[in-house]
């Protein structure tokens, strides 16, 4: 089933694709000196090559994909994603949305789905993805996020974020070997991070401070993974 919802998303940008002349095609790419989802590393604090194709339609609706190799789940992650987008005011817009991700080659319970939504209020964007079964077939997922992005003179800005996962508190007490996705009986967590970004020359620069609240025994015993750290970002559209 997970299988075949991906491959929907794939025959969506094919059609998004075919009808390029009623919509705007764009692509980027990024090297990342580490891929932190939520607040956690997928590249075990490695690098990460990253990059993905949008087609956005005049009606609102966009269809996408986006990729990056990780340090599980046979080395790579494909997203695929379809929502729709669009003003309600001068100040106000709101995004909702599908969102696929995708281990190929791993075993179907790291694949998983999310239904999304958010509304943008001026530099503020507040926003929920609700999961019914999140990655490792852990349950139910629920993330809560406020953004806020303050623009400054020479291209400069500083974004601000921070996320709550709510995790399926049903399966905390599950036994060893039993899947569940945080360990030492975490049922949720908090992210937060500070960047400052720069647009030079067509490309895009960040510098940022990621964090948790997990402890080293919440953080599959790695505190790595979950501890503060600095990443450095460059990314380009195309």
């Amino acid at each position: 089933m997970k299988k075949m919802i991906s491959c929907v998303s794939m025959a969506a940008l094919s059609m998004a694709a075919v009808t390029a002349s009623a919509a705007e095609i764009s692509a980027n790419v990024a090297l990342t000196s580490d891929y932190k989802f939520r607040g956690i590393s997928q590249t075990d604090t490695s690098p990460a090559i990253q990059g993905g194709f949008d087609v956005n339609f005049e009606n609102g609706f966009y269809v996408g994909t986006w990729g990056s190799n990780v340090d599980f789940a046979n080395s790579l992650e494909l997203d695929y994603y379809i929502g729709y987008s669009t003003d309600l005011s001068e100040d106000v817009s709101i995004d909702v949305g599908y969102l696929y991700y995708d281990y190929p080659g791993s075993p179907d319970e790291d694949d998983y789905a999310e239904v999304y939504g958010s509304v943008s209020f001026m530099d503020f964007t507040f926003g929920a993805n609700y999961s019914n079964d999140y990655y490792l077939e852990s349950g139910k997922f629920l993330y809560l996020y406020g953004d806020y992005e303050i623009s400054l003179p020479e291209d400069f800005s500083i974004a601000i974020h921070y996320g709550f996962n709510d995790l399926d508190r049903s399966t905390r007490n599950a036994r060893p070997g039993e899947n569940a996705f945080l360990t030492g009986g975490a049922d949720s967590y908090a992210d937060y991070n500070i960047t400052l970004n720069k647009s030079y020359g067509g490309v895009d620069f960040s510098l940022g401070y990621y964090d948790t609240d997990l402890n080293k025994a919440e953080c599959f015993d790695n505190d790595s993974l979950c501890d503060g750290s600095f990443i450095f970002t460059v990314a380009k559209s195309l």
